[in-house]
Order: structure tokens, then sequence, then C-alpha cells
């Protein structure tokens, strides 16, 4: 007898890890030396976490032994409800803040806890996979909207619009967005509330990306704008403060509670059966939130990161054939090919190509569930040598694939 995979998996899929990234971990254990550029890991590129918020998860390690409430212990959870009142999300109390194991924990959570098989989530394309992922393990549909390139990659509302159901239960938003570094207008962002609130649907806002922002944008939460519809609003240790191997996330109900009280039942109940989150990390959360906030020179005009995203757009857009909108915000840009001016087909031959040819390895866009098979995600956490090496990578691989055009066709 063979022992076979859940159905459920059989159409899902999380292209971050996929098989390019398998071929990727072949080509290493084969010795050749790979540029990872596919997944936003600060730790391996000299992102360290502050000293002390490891020196505070230290001290109380001790008090981290045994379980703790499945919600949270107490000073992490009363941290992130002084966070609320600093970022303008109203009416937040203890009871509404749930850690978890990273955001990605809780994004499954807050999935199963919802969905009954059928039920559409609209979710923006190009998304973060997991949000796809998750709706599809808990038994509903993912429904993609269209996020704009030629605005910013702002979310088109209309389309939005056009795609609510009788099915559909809430809306996704991203924002800082993975992988557009798109970060949403206000005005956009009133204009979801306007439709969630008529059409009576929840929001889900995954701001992970909250404090890694450009060019002095800002970002306004969008629970901040409205209490008159159910916000769950996500947040956590992972980018801002480097610390993606701590796995600390949380999600905070917001607004129009009142009618979430059986829901939030539901994720009490899954967040009981897990116990609670891993204790020592929750530790370093008040810590991170009151804190000096080190991110702020990261993203300054001489700021390490902020140099690597203007040296990472500055060096794609000068490839004939390859366009990008400036990120700004998040650790991501995500080009455009030209497929007409290059054998390639599809944005996955074209990331193949680049790890075999190149060793270099990426995220195609498709992976991100991009409605055009155009676009790749690139991570600008590596110093400026390893970017513009891989730059150099890239502008090779296009020149010998670049479709030769007869002048008179010019």
């Amino acid at each position: 007898m063979e022992y076979k995979k859940s159905e459920r998996l059989n159409n899902l899929s999380y292209a971050i890890r996929g098989p390019i990234f398998d071929k990727a971990q072949a080509l290493e254990a084969a010795g050749h030396n790979i540029i990872n550029l596919n997944i936003g890991n600060p730790a391996p590129f000299g992102f360290d976490i502050p000293d002390e918020i490891v020196e505070d998860m230290i001290l109380n390690i001790r008090n981290a032994q045994g379980y703790c409430h499945h919600l949270g212990i107490f000073p992490a959870r009363k941290a992130i409800m002084h966070y609320t009142q600093q970022i303008g999300i109203q009416d937040v109390r203890i009871e509404d803040i749930f850690i978890g194991n990273g955001v990605s924990e809780l994004i499954v959570m807050c999935m199963q806890a919802l969905i009954n098989p059928g039920d559409e989530i609209l979710i923006p394309s190009p998304d973060y996979p997991l949000w796809t992922t998750a709706v599809g393990l808990s038994g509903g549909k993912a429904v993609h909207y269209v996020c704009d390139e030629a605005a910013d990659w702002n979310p088109d509302v209309a389309d939005m619009a056009s795609k609510i159901t009788s099915k559909t239960k809430a809306i996704v938003l991203i924002n800082p967005n993975n992988p557009t570094g798109a970060v949403y207008e206000k005005d956009v962002l009133e204009q979801i509330v306007k439709l969630a609130r008529e059409k009576n649907l929840m929001v889900f806002s995954d701001e992970i990306y909250d404090k890694i922002l450009f060019d002095g944008n800002k970002h306004v939460p969008i629970a901040s704008l409205s209490d008159e519809v159910f916000f769950m609003t996500f947040g956590g240790l992972s980018k801002n403060y480097r610390a993606t191997g701590f796995r600390g996330g949380w999600v905070i109900a917001s607004g129009a509670k009142e009618k979430a009280k059986s829901y939030l039942e539901g994720i009490n109940l899954l967040a009981s059966m897990r116990l609670c989150a891993n204790v020592p990390t929750q530790y370093a959360i008040q810590t991170a939130l009151g804190g000096y906030q080190s991110i702020d020179d990261l993203v300054a005009s001489e700021g390490r990161l902020r140099k690597q995203r203007d040296l990472i757009h500055y060096r794609l857009t000068d490839i004939p054939g390859i366009t990008c909108v400036k990120p700004k915000g998040s650790l991501y840009v995500f080009p455009k090919i030209d497929m007409k001016k290059f054998n390639f087909g599809t944005d996955e031959q074209f990331t193949l190509d680049l790890l075999t040819d190149q060793k270099i390895l990426v995220v195609p866009g498709s992976g991100f569930n991009a409605f055009d098979k155009d676009h790749f995600r690139i991570v600008f956490l590596p110093n400026t040598e390893t970017l513009n090496k891989a730059v150099n990578g890239i502008t090779e691989l296009l020149d010998e694939k670049r479709v030769n055009i007869p002048a008179a066709a010019i």
C-alpha cells in the first residue's frame, strides 16, 4: 500500500521553497556557490537582531520554561496594545491580541477559523503565496484581484468589487506589499473600507513590513480608518527587527468586533489547541516595540537597505527589456521582463535558466499568483557587491537569450 498525501494538497504550492529552490539545494550539495535572492531572511546577510532584544530574551529564559496563556504573555500583549494606540487603531483590548509562532501560523489559523467549504477570499495578485495556500488548505477558494502595476501596484478596487459574490467572506491586503514593494495610498484604502462595509466583509491586513518604508513614504494601517468593519491586522518581529528565526508574530482584532464573536471564539479554540506560542520569543516583544527603532537607520537616505534598494532598482532598469516599479517599502523588487525580446516563454523558464546558467536563485512572478507570467522577485538584502554580481549575471543571461530583431522591423 502506498501512503499518499491528502488530496487537499494536490493543487497547493509555495514557490519560495518549491521545485526551483530544491534544484538550487541540489546544486549547492554538488559544490556550486548559489547567490540566494529568493527569501527575505536578514540574518545570513549580516542584519542582526538588536542586542537589547536578545539580552531581554536571555534574561527571561528561565521564566519561559513552561506553557503560558494560550493568547500570549501579558507584557507582550500589553506592548502590542500600546502600539495600536500609537498607530491609530482604536479600542483594542488585551483579549483582542493573539500571539503566534510567526505570522505564518496565524494566517493559517485565521483561515481555518473562518472558512467553510466553498467560501471565497479575495487575495491580491501578486500575493504572498502563503495566503492563497492557507485558503485552499482550509477548504476555501482564493479569488485574486488585480494590483495595478501602472498605479504603483495599488489594488484595483473596481476589479476587487467585480469579484465579490455571495460566497465572499473577506478581503486580504498585504501592505507594505510582498512581492511588489508597494505602500498603498490612503484614498485606495478608504475605498476598500467602504467596499468592505457595504458588502459586510472582513478585512485581513498583513502589515509585517510596516516600518520598512523608503523616501518618506507613510504606512496607513487600514484598521485605523473605520470602526464599522471587522479587521484582523498582522505584525511581528521577523522583518522590522530582523528576527525571522524567533518566530514571533501577532494578530490584532479591531473595529466591528461585535460582528465577530463567534469567529473570535474559533480563533481562541485553535490557539488553545496548540497550547501556546513559543514563550522565549514573547519576552522580546515588549523590548522590540518600546525600544530604539534601529530599522529607521537602515531605511534612511544613507542606510544600508535604502542604498541596496536604490542600487538594485537602478541596475535592473538599466537593462534593455526590464522595467521595475521602484519599491516604496518591504525588502523586494518585482521586475518585469519584456518576453517578446527574449527566448524564455515564461517567468519560470527564466528563473530556471538563471539558476542553471548563472547560479542565481530568484522566484518567478507566477509563484506569487501574478496574472502575467513575466515578472520575478529579487530580495535586496545582500550587500552591494553581491547585488552587483547578481545583476551582472542576470544581464549576461538576458544578453544570451535576447531575440535578434531585424533592423527593418525596428
